[in-house]
């Protein structure tokens, strides 16, 4: 069974014409309140608009200079793992040699950690 739906007009010509939805006539006063409620609720709109846009800007230059700084320790991090390796390296070459820790009164051996795995990133 089909159904024949009526036009779109002919709905909302019979909404219009339906003796509880007859438009009242607006006063001039009611005019002028309308015109100002609408312009007050535009610059609301706009001042709300400009607003988010400043926040968006604040927000995309704060994560600019996070995304900079995060370079910069980056890198250092970079060298500094890099010297403490070299030293690391230079630590165990002195140690072959050092007077003091072949000296006898220190045969017992003293374990130490070592210093590159404890400080390297993960």
């Amino acid at each position: 069974m089909s159904q024949v739906l009526p036009a779109a007009g002919s709905v909302l010509q019979r909404s219009v014409a339906a003796p509880g939805n007859q438009p009242q006539p607006q006063s001039p006063e009611d005019d002028d309140r309308k015109v100002r409620r609408r312009e007050k609720n535009r610059v609301a709109a706009q001042r709300s608009r400009k607003k988010q846009t400043q926040k968006a800007d604040k927000l995309h230059e704060e994560y600019e200079c996070l995304e900079q700084e995060n370079t910069l320790l980056r890198r250092e991090i970079g060298k500094l793992t890099e010297e403490l390796r070299h030293l690391s390296e230079a630590l165990k070459e002195h140690e072959k040699m050092c007077p003091l820790l072949l000296c006898p009164m220190n045969l017992v051996p003293v374990p130490r950690p070592d210093p590159v795995a404890g400080c390297l990133p993960r």
